[in-house]
């Protein structure tokens, strides 16, 4: 008879394929062909191994649970989450502090008491018969196998490293940001078009002059610090036009960004004042975008709907994105002329040249392989709609409507 790494081997290989029947076949060889603790401790840990070597190749955590929820569902990704636990468990060499507080945020521990009951003691919670979460834990490791390496944006567990500089360093920064919160909570509140505009804006400016406070702090202080990076969810629906509202927010932050349309996340690279302001902007002007789209689709008179109302929402996002993110970039250019005036330019504009060179420099170590995407508009209407709903505050009301744009993306 197969021992327990055998049979797994053959269950994993056969939920990688195609052949459904081979799938349930190996599967019950699995349930039958071996001591239940056996399988259960050998099946963990591979799970835990899988996912030591997904670290080593670019995948944090959060990145984890997300590619497991968007592709097996929220059960999986949960065992996934139990997975990264046993992982930070069995951690002998050094766990960055970043690494840790994904982990908290995405409330991973060990809560089982031995690994050999780890998967029946799951499947009682989770309430299911021992061939369902058996046929899950393989999907999960099935999915691991299949993950390319990605962006190794943080140095993983086991490597020492010297600590990263905190993003928003300071009372003042910590003052200021949370400034921004609630100006973007009154943003994402207001039933008003032109008010949560408004707010967007006054956020902006006040994330630009943090971000120009910050660059000549760092050049004052010979700090040898490079640009980071996060990524963020761009699943469907629509995800190109999500793509687009990250680059055009990255864009207005001193950031590039790369979407990784088969993942579902847009990684976004800078400094870290500025992709702090990008992730928190993102958040807000999505949510922003989509009730704006919502109105706008219930307030269109139209008798057609299905693919139709998927065009009008798509363009509407699209064009929002493009007037966002020439709103942003205008109050971005308004917060340095003034500092320009306050610290000089011959100061203060080789600091950002420099500081924008060594993010295109860590693009292109980490991206050499990027393309473009480009988006299509299908609906005039909802592409007039989004301009319009971005545009009611503008900045420059004599400023033409920006051309359409591509986005940075790698396909694998």
């Amino acid at each position: 008879m197969p021992d327990a790494e055998e049979l797994i081997t053959d269950a994993v290989a056969a939920a990688r394929g195609t052949d459904v029947r081979l799938a349930e076949r190996q599967l019950d060889r699995l349930v039958v062909g071996a001591g239940a603790p056996d399988v259960d401790a050998v099946l963990l840990r591979r799970l835990v191994r899988r996912f030591g070597l997904l670290a080593a190749r670019g995948w944090q955590p959060v990145d984890l649970a997300r590619i497991a929820t968007r592709r097996l569902g929220a059960r999986p990704a949960r065992l996934a989450v139990d997975v990264l636990a046993a992982h930070r468990r069995d951690q002998t060499g050094p766990v960055p502090g970043w690494w840790d507080a994904q982990l908290a945020e995405l409330g991973a521990r060990v809560w089982w008491p031995e690994d050999g009951r780890y998967l029946p003691d799951w499947a009682g919670r989770e309430g299911l018969d021992r061939i369902t979460a058996l046929r899950e834990a393989v999907d999960v490791l099935a999915m691991a196998e299949g993950l390319p390496p990605i962006a190794v944006l943080r140095p993983p567990p086991g490597v020492a490293t010297a600590p990263a500089p905190a993003r928003g360093r300071g009372d003042a920064a910590s003052r200021m940001l949370e400034r921004v919160r609630a100006l973007l909570a009154k943003a994402e509140s207001t039933t008003f078009p032109a008010e949560a505009e408004a707010l967007t804006g006054k956020a902006q400016e006040l994330i630009a002059r943090h971000s120009v406070d910050q660059a000549l702090l760092a050049a004052d202080g010979n700090r040898d610090d490079l640009p980071g990076g996060v990524r963020l969810s761009t699943d469907p629906p629509y995800a190109g036009a999500k793509a687009l509202l990250v680059q055009e927010v990255a864009a207005a932050n001193r950031c590039e960004a790369v979407w990784s349309d088969d993942l579902g996340f847009t990684t976004v690279l800078g400094w870290p004042a500025d992709l702090e302001a990008v992730e928190l902007l993102y958040t807000s002007l999505l949510v922003q975008a989509t009730a704006a789209m919502l109105r706008g689709r219930g307030e269109r008179q139209t008798r057609a709907a299905g693919r139709r109302t998927r065009g009008y929402d798509e363009s509407f996002l699209n064009a929002f994105a493009l007037r966002i993110g020439e709103r942003l970039r205008a109050a971005t250019e308004d917060a340095d002329r003034r500092a320009a005036e306050t610290a000089g330019p011959d100061r203060l504009l080789p600091v950002l040249a420099a500081r924008s060179e060594a993010v295109r420099e860590r693009l292109d170590t980490l991206f050499p392989g990027v393309t473009r995407h480009r988006l299509t508009v299908r609906d005039a209407e909802g592409w007039h709609s989004g301009t319009s709903a971005a545009d009611r505050a503008s900045l420059d009301p004599g400023r033409p409507a920006g051309s359409t744009r591509q986005v940075r993306g790698r396909r694998r």
